[in-house]
């Protein structure tokens, strides 16, 4: 699925997307945005930080505010913004929501990720 299109000059790695978004992920995404009822124009941002017991952990949040270096992508409406350090460690991955008996909750699948913990929040 690569319906996003570029709405911010600057990119890490050209043309390509940090992360794509599955059809019921942009759907979940567009939910809780409106659930904000924010003033402003609300972004995902998903980003990776140092930490967990494999190393790095991803991070999501809504954001309003954005930087030159950001990769900004747009699905279905639903702006998605990485971060330049993140975008070279998240190129590739696909965000997912699912529910189930187990839970619900967003899950990413990163193909640059060598080691995950078994929390499936932490990665190497």
């Amino acid at each position: 699925m690569s319906n996003a299109t570029t709405t911010n000059v600057s990119l890490t790695q050209k043309d390509a997307d940090p992360i794509t978004l599955t059809e019921i992920a942009v759907t979940k995404v567009a939910e809780l945005i409106a659930a904000e009822g924010a003033d402003e124009v609300l972004a995902l941002r998903v980003s990776v930080k140092s930490g967990g017991c494999s190393g790095f952990n991803y991070d999501m949040f809504f954001d309003s505010e954005f930087a030159d270096d950001d990769v900004l992508r747009d699905y279905s409406g639903v702006k998605v913004v990485v971060d330049a350090a993140s975008a070279e460690l998240l190129t590739g991955s696909t965000l997912d929501f699912s529910d189930t008996l187990q839970g619900a909750g967003f899950h990413i699948t990163n193909p640059n990720a060598t080691r995950t913990c078994g929390c499936g929040n932490s990665f190497s």
